[in-house]
C-alpha cells in the first residue's frame, strides 16, 4: 500500500544523512527530506522547477531563498522570497495535483532543503 504524504512526517527530517545531485541541473543537491518530499508527494516537478529556476540572475542572486507551492483547487502558487518576505519570484500553476495545501522549501547555496534540515 502506497502511503501519501503528510505535511506532519515532513517534521521528522532533521538535518540530512544523504545528498541528492539533481539530474539535469548538476551543482544543485537536495536532502533525503526533499526526496522524501518529492516521491512520496509525486512532485519531482517541483524540484526541477525550483533547480531550473536557479539560472534566472534575481534568484540566482539570493543565497538564500523560502519557496512556498500555495495549492487553491486544482491549481497552485509558487513564490520565491529573499528571506526577509521579499517576493523576487511568482508563477501560476494552471494545474497540480500536489497533496498538501502548501509546503515551504529552502534554499541555501546551491542546496535544496526542508526548512526542518537546516
Amino acid at each position: 500500500m502506497n502511503v501519501k504524504l503528510r505535511a506532519e512526517d515532513l517534521a521528522h527530517f532533521t538535518g540530512t544523512e544523504n545528498w541528492y545531485r539533481h539530474g539535469l541541473m548538476r551543482n544543485v543537491l537536495f536532502t533525503d527530506g526533499i526526496k522524501y518530499l518529492a516521491t512520496k508527494g509525486e512532485c519531482f516537478w517541483l524540484i526541477d522547477k525550483i533547480a531550473s529556476l536557479q539560472l534566472l540572475p534575481t534568484i540566482r542572486a539570493e543565497d538564500f531563498q523560502v519557496w512556498r507551492l500555495m495549492v487553491v483547487g486544482n491549481g497552485a502558487t509558487l513564490t520565491c522570497e529573499d528571506g526577509n518576505n521579499i517576493v523576487v519570484h511568482a508563477e501560476q500553476i494552471t494545474f497540480t495535483d500536489f497533496p498538501l495545501d502548501e509546503v515551504t522549501i529552502w534554499v541555501e547555496g546551491s542546496v535544496i532543503l526542508l526548512p526542518s534540515e537546516h
